[in-house]
């Protein structure tokens, strides 16, 4: 107990003096997490609009398929990843594995049918007449959609907060296509499984103190949209 106490307090030093290789690590991961969330965004909110604004066959199944990948294991994409970007995948020859971009490539796969089914959820949760409304008193239907998508912005907010979180919390696929190369491509998550592995404790409580003071900033983040939201 001793030992776990005295490991505690030298990762508060670390965290406290600002230790390049902490900071290093934590900035490389977020960096890498934003990223892949404000593309899948970009991604996800003019798609999940497409999706809810029209009336198809099988958009139910759709839908349904789209919460079904809500819960895809991490190593399950990063082994698509990692043969997609393999030297004898189809995309080997832009040579990204075991780089930071491939891994924003994988975490944008991994956070994307979250957000996207959040997304959905979010402008289902306004009122119809509302873009009835706005059509019939001579607004666009880019406008009516506009309106509609300000309209459910916080809950719009909470699915980017969501894949946000997703994308900081794993590890398979950031060890599986990223390589957990030091300077390079190693994050939160494989350095604190590879640190504790080897039996240094002291980087691994370090990096675990902030990654779950985000996860509560995350968490809380969202509780206040939410509140705001209803």
């Amino acid at each position: 107990m001793t030992a776990i106490w005295e490991g505690f307090l030298k990762a508060l030093e670390l965290i406290v003096t600002l230790d390049p290789e902490v900071l290093e690590i934590t900035g490389r991961t977020l960096v890498i997490s934003i990223a892949s969330t404000i593309i899948a965004g970009l991604i996800c909110l003019p798609l999940g609009s497409l999706i809810h604004f029209n009336n198809f066959h099988g958009k139910r199944t759709l839908i349904n398929l789209i919460q079904t990948f809500y819960s895809v294991p991490t190593v399950a994409v990063g082994l698509i990843v990692f043969l997609i970007f393999s030297r004898s995948g189809p995309l080997g020859f832009m040579e990204l594995l075991f780089t930071p971009q491939v891994m924003v490539v994988g975490q944008i796969i991994l956070i994307s049918p979250i957000m996207l089914g959040l997304v959905i959820a979010a402008l289902s949760g306004v009122d119809k007449a509302a873009h009835e409304t706005a059509v019939a008193i001579g607004a666009s239907q880019f406008q009516a959609i506009t309106m509609v998508i300000r309209e459910a912005r916080f809950a719009i907010y909470s699915a980017l907060i969501m894949g946000f979180g997703r994308a900081i919390s794993e590890v398979g696929l950031a060890l599986m296509v990223g390589g957990n190369i030091r300077g390079y491509t190693r994050v939160m998550t494989t350095a604190i499984s590879l640190e504790t592995s080897k039996g240094d404790i002291v980087l691994s409580i370090a990096l675990g103190i902030i990654l779950i003071s985000l996860a509560l900033i995350i968490n809380f983040s969202l509780s206040r949209l939410q509140q705001r939201w209803r």
